[in-house]
């Protein structure tokens, strides 16, 4: 491929905005030709649109605003606006990031035309098919030309599949290029301690959102009720900017957010990060959060059974605890006290620039940093 290729980015949710923003800067600073296409899977402007300009990033090109609805009709639709940007535009590759249904749309779009394809944070596994994320991904790895995988254990998942080996790039996550990126302006720039009352290192961050969390009843009480323990053995309050679904929920069971939990309103990315960076202890169902913290040296609790992230238990910056209320707390107490020596896993910053690289050249000439 020259380097005068045109690369169309294929991105939806605002955890793809944030890890494809270093591959969308890598372009504009190399003047190559690319293309963004928005599907508008998150539809509220408070959660994605606004990402766009916080982050310093051109408007998209192709604004499908496909919003809500089934999976199947979601992703149909998203399928057929992919496609007709995709011939309009007329790029030699596409990225798509992660394992939402933007991504299993621009995977489908793409394998029925004759353009390349490459999947930024390939291999991740959970390892539970149960999860529409763990089909999405493997359906977008295996379509792919290009398997940008984050590390050599997310390698060693691809090849377990039979992935030929030649097709996969271990670059190191962009999670930690946008961290790097982006951390220190979260913190000059941001008010959102002042405007909470909040100080450094004396109040617990939590984040609950996913679909096999918040709708279901029992899952979802069970959860707050261990967030209310961890709030009183730790003495701290417990910040939780809680999103639409999860809001949603709690007036549908009619649930109580307990003492201890305050809910404040989703938040800007780098105001989340400055949050992120000055927990003492994150408690999350999310899995870019499990990353995130891992980065930044905050001590995690992850609220559910599994996690496509196990790099984050093999050094110590995460304990899976699902949602019993017990486990919640012991789990907390584990990791409040737990030094944040570990080592980051996910890669030196430079992943957007490998993943350029090789979409323009066919191979990625800097080795990642172990």
């Amino acid at each position: 491929m020259s380097d005068d290729s045109e690369i169309a980015i294929v991105l939806g949710t605002r955890p793809e905005i944030i890890k494809l923003a270093p591959v969308i800067r890598e372009c504009q600073e190399r003047s190559i030709p690319y293309t963004v296409i928005h599907t508008g899977q998150h539809y509220s402007e408070s959660l994605t649109d606004v990402f766009f300009s916080e982050l310093g990033l051109p408007e998209p090109e192709y604004e499908l605003a496909v919003g809500s609805g089934s999976h199947g009709q979601q992703t149909g639709e998203m399928i057929i606006g992919i496609e007709e940007a995709l011939l309009e535009a007329e790029p030699d590759t596409v990225l798509v990031q992660g394992d939402t249904n933007s991504v299993l749309a621009g995977a489908i779009a793409t394998s029925k035309l004759p353009i390349d394809l490459g999947h930024v944070e390939a291999g991740l596994r959970s390892h539970d098919r149960t999860m529409p994320e763990e089909r999405n991904r493997i359906v977008a790895d295996h379509t792919s030309e290009y398997l940008f995988a984050p590390t050599d254990q997310a390698r060693r998942a691809l090849c377990d599949e039979g992935v030929p080996d030649e097709w996969i790039y271990v670059t190191g996550n962009t999670v930690v290029d946008a961290v790097e990126q982006n951390k220190s302006v979260a913190l000059e720039r941001t008010a959102i301690f002042d405007e909470h009352d909040l100080t450094r290192g004396e109040f617990c961050l939590l984040t609950a959102h996913r679909a096999e969390t918040v709708d279901d009843e029992e899952r979802f009480a069970s959860l707050l009720e261990g967030a209310s323990r961890v709030a009183d053995a730790l003495e701290m309050e417990i910040i939780y900017p809680i999103h639409p679904r999860a809001a949603n929920a709690v007036e549908e069971f009619d649930l109580e957010i307990p003492d201890g939990v305050r809910t404040i309103e989703p938040q800007k990315y780098l105001d989340f990060l400055a949050l992120e960076s000055g927990a003492a202890l994150v408690l999350t169902d999310s899995g870019g959060i499990q990353e995130e913290t891992c980065i930044l040296g905050v001590p995690c609790v992850t609220l559910r059974e599994n996690t496509e992230r196990p790099e984050t238990l093999e050094v110590g910056a995460n304990v899976l605890v699902g949602t019993d209320p017990q486990e919640i707390h012991d789990g907390a107490l584990e990791m409040i006290d737990r030094t944040p020596d570990w080592t980051n896993p996910f890669g030196d910053g430079e992943a957007a620039g490998r993943i350029v690289d090789t979409v323009l050249h066919g191979e990625a000439p800097m080795e990642v940093a172990k």
